[in-house]
């Protein structure tokens, strides 16, 4: 008899931000299944190319140039393929390139480097033991530096105390704590679509601290222990969001919170209520599209039905449809439009580099359109208020 199949942790480091935070959540969200999306699956690939170019720098020998072209041509022929993979890979690799060269010396690299976590996650019988696999791990002279690169453009994502790389950051110092002395973590986030790189460092203590409370706070979620904690972040991504009755009754709770109040709500009010109710919205839409699913799976959800949307036309045979109408004497050219590139997609097709070196002088930066933001954005706060040196300027 074979062995039987293991299952994945049901603690893993990318969900570390969750089940930190809202113990009960790792167990609740097993029996939901992980969909994936397009984007995660275009992420994956960005990634292999990212590992393709790191090992081809840092590996010359045994990965040249050969293997390499060879590994990147079969890369492209997945469909979910885009040549802006490049550029953001590219980005990617200079950016570890001047991290390595501000080492004193070489440092010791590893790649998609799979850490044991065992030592600060427990697991459940018959599933693998916690692991985590950093992009990349740079240590020598005392100084560990892990380095994530992020491909998504949905969310922006801090290096600052971000417990999954902090838990790469731990994986690798339990792997080579005896071979280099390490005094400083640095934790990287490379997520070039969504803006420049963030860095956070701390003193190992500070991180060894992390995994002592980790363990606590492991020991719960693998038994699905614990308070719910619904919070924008830790729902974000957890696959029982949509059911979860403490989200349910957190956002309730707000949308039906009255009392004996002033009529008019106060700027302090207004601010609490917007940051509380971000998650009301997305609560709604996530109930939506499960109340979605269920009808249209047979299942009754009282007061609600799935109906067919509002459909669209399309052509059979464009070329054709086109050749019927010039053959009775309409104008070829009222079937047509000529429209220019955006300044965007003009800049994707000739490379930023000779974008700018051709064009950038015939380029201008306009402000935006004022949008309102959590005051943790590091945008810079502006106002329409009228000063007094342009009140004046009116006057005259």
């Amino acid at each position: 008899m074979g062995h039987a199949e293991r299952k994945h942790s049901v603690l893993s480091p990318s969900g570390a931000h969750r089940w930190l935070s809202c113990t009960p959540s790792a167990l609740l969200e097993q029996q939901f299944p992980d969909k994936g999306s397009e984007a995660a699956a275009e992420g994956t690939l960005a990634h292999e190319l990212a590992e393709l170019k790191l090992r081809n720098y840092f590996q010359t020998v045994e990965f040249g140039k050969t293997k390499f072209t060879r590994a990147v041509n079969k890369l492209k022929k997945d469909p979910l393929w885009k040549d802006e993979m490049q550029v953001y890979t590219e980005e990617y690799l200079d950016y570890v390139r001047n991290v390595a060269l501000s080492f004193a010396g070489s440092p010791s690299v590893s790649i998609e480097k799979r850490g044991l976590l065992d030592a600060y996650i427990p697991h459940l019988e018959g599933e693998d033991p916690a692991s985590g696999s950093a992009d990349c791990i740079l240590i020598g002279g005392g100084e560990l530096h892990v380095i994530d690169f992020k491909y998504g453009k949905g969310v922006p994502v801090s290096a600052e105390g971000n417990p999954q790389l902090a838990l790469y950051a731990l994986g690798a110092y339990e792997a080579y704590k005896i071979l280099y002395p390490v005094e400083t973590v640095t934790l990287h986030i490379v997520q070039p679509r969504l803006g420049d790189p963030s860095s956070w460092s701390c003193p190992l203590s500070e991180l060894l601290a992390f995994g002592r409370w980790v363990k606590e706070r492991a020991v719960l979620a693998i038994k699905g222990e614990g308070e719910f904690r619904p919070s924008d972040e830790a729902c974000r991504f957890c696959r029982a969001r949509g059911t979860c009755r403490a989200r349910a009754e957190r956002n309730v709770a707000l949308a039906f919170d009255v009392g004996k109040k002033p009529p008019l709500i106060s700027n302090e009010e207004m601010g609490a209520y917007l940051k509380k109710g971000s998650d009301a919205a997305a609560w709604l839409q996530d109930l939506k599209a499960i109340a979605l699913s269920e009808c249209l799976a047979g299942k009754e959800v009282p007061g609600w039905k799935a109906v067919e949307g509002r459909g669209s036309r399309e052509w059979t045979d464009m070329d054709e449809a086109f050749r019927k109408f010039v053959d009775n004497g309409i104008d070829e050219a009222v079937l047509w439009e000529r429209k220019p590139l955006s300044l965007a997609q003009v800049e994707k097709v000739v490379g930023k580099k000779e974008f700018q070196e051709l064009a950038g002088n015939y380029v201008i930066k306009k402000p935006g359109k004022p949008a309102l933001v959590e005051e943790s954005d590091e945008r810079p706060a502006i106002t329409n208020m009228v000063t007094a040196q342009e009140a004046f300027k009116e006057e005259k």
